[in-house]
């Protein structure tokens, strides 16, 4: 069943918007509700923006299932590390206000630090590379704690690697920078961010997450026991890390706001979209609370986002002036995928490029112990795919996967057909298959998944 279900998410090809509009809106929908039943989701919010005109705000299915609440534009989710991005907007905005710079040290808006963080930039903490440790081992989400205390709390665990040097996401690194906006402001760090951004912005529902406010149109979060839908864990503490709740008409509107120079100037814009440079000049894919990367040739600025109950993804593609952004109401179902080919839809640059995976037809024998050849081709059937990512996996007689590998950063040019072979070196006899898959640059989005595509028989 898990092949299946993979394979309906995987080697989904999708066709560039029709000209007909019906037409096109009832594609659409039909693929987010095919997405939805094949990922298991009670309810989402969908917005779509294309140079500044939204194509698409919508909800579907159910935003509360025990009340049978349909999910709407206005239904309210946790954005879980959606948030990253509004302190580093409200970070740049106290940039231009001249509060603070980039380089100080965090230490100057602390009250104490260990020696370990003395050196550590706000710069560092904005793009995950200042080691501090993703959270606390003792981090108690039911709770509440003041942020302080929290930080505190990390003093005592040695960095993963000195400031500057790798990327490693933190969360703690971005309740530091919830501090130091309280420091600079002289506000909490929430009120400046809603006062200096979500009111210009005019986003009316975005707030920080609470167990115990009166929250219009929110959503109840799910997660899954076994097959079985149960509600999700609701965490009591508030993390500046993955602080908001919000909907996708207040997420349409911050992403007009963000292509608006009213409140950050273009430069200063520019560099929370700009690849963060290590000690050694080499970069990372992050900014300041975004993911900078690209898909088929294509730049793309991006942020997921988790928490108990709730999936978030939001992604903006410059060159093709597109913003798709889902928020949905389970935890099982990361949304990159999703994202990415909805996006395929709007914008035809950004189709997935439809691969054929082809297995060796002869069949294979092999004895244990020694190593068996694994032979198969990927072709590219469409457009240029770089940075493409190959996979085989094992699966034994009674469907539990045994052994995979992969090749990472395979470039293919449109119609290329390429050659693999791995090897396996099987430890017990009996009959196998191999699984066949194809992906994006860091496995997301799926392009293509062929189940069984070769036999094994090993004695």
């Amino acid at each position: 069943m898990h092949h299946l279900r993979f394979f309906l998410l995987c080697s989904l090809t999708l066709i560039a918007a029709d000209p007909n509009p019906l037409a096109a809106q009832q594609n659409v929908d039909d693929f987010i509700k095919e997405q939805m039943r094949d990922l298991q989701i009670p309810g989402l919010s969908v917005a779509v923006i294309k140079g500044g005109k939204i194509l698409k705000e919508k909800g579907y299915g159910l935003a509360d299932v025990e009340t049978n609440t349909p999910a709407t534009p206005q239904t309210a989710y946790k954005a879980a590390s959606l948030s990253k991005q509004f302190i580093g907007a409200a970070i740049m905005l106290l940039v231009q206000d001249g509060k603070l710079q980039l380089d100080d040290r965090a230490s100057k808006f602390l009250d104490t630090v260990p020696d370990t963080w003395k050196d550590i930039t706000i710069r560092e903490l904005l793009t995950h590379t200042s080691g501090i440790v993703r959270d606390p081992v003792d981090y108690d989400p039911y709770r509440a704690q003041p942020i302080t205390d929290v930080i505190r709390s990390a003093h005592s665990l040695p960095l993963n690697s000195q400031p500057g040097e790798k990327w490693l996401y933190s969360n703690i690194g971005y309740y530091v920078l919830a501090q130091i906006i309280t420091k600079a402001s002289g506000k909490p760090w929430d009120q400046f961010i809603a006062e200096r951004l979500f009111t210009p912005a005019g986003m009316v529902s975005t707030r920080t997450t609470t167990n115990t406010g009166i929250i219009p149109n929110r959503a109840n979060g799910y997660t899954r026991d076994g097959e079985a839908l149960i509600n999700a864990e609701n965490w009591i503490a508030m993390r500046p890390s993955g602080a908001f709740l919000s909907t996708v008409d207040d997420l349409a509107k911050w992403d007009a706001f963000l292509d608006t120079t009213s409140i950050l100037t273009p430069s200063t814009r520019q560099q929370l979209w700009t690849r963060v440079k290590l000690n050694d000049q080499t970069s990372e894919d992050y900014g300041f609370g975004w993911y900078v990367q690209s898909f088929l040739g294509r730049a793309r600025i991006h942020h997921d986002g988790q928490f108990p109950g709730f999936r978030a993804d939001y992604e903006r593609f410059p060159d093709d002036k597109l913003t798709v952004i889902i928020l949905a109401n389970s935890d099982k179902a990361g949304l990159e995928s999703f994202a990415l080919k909805l996006a395929g839809f709007y914008a035809p640059s950004l189709v997935p490029p439809p691969f054929v995976l082809t297995g060796d037809a002869r069949a294979v024998i092999g004895s244990t112990g020694n190593a068996i050849p694994i032979r198969f081709t990927a072709r590219d059937g469409g457009k240029a795919a770089p940075g493409s990512v190959i996979e085989f996996e094992i699966w034994d007689s009674s469907d539990k996967s045994v052994y995979k590998d992969h090749k990472s950063n395979e470039s293919f040019a449109a119609g290329e057909t390429k050659p693999y072979t791995f090897m396996w070196t099987p430890t017990k006899p009996g009959t196998y298959t191999v699984t066949l898959s194809a992906y994006g640059p860091g496995w997301t989005p799926g392009y293509a998944f062929k189940p069984k595509a070769i036999a094994i028989t090993v004695n």
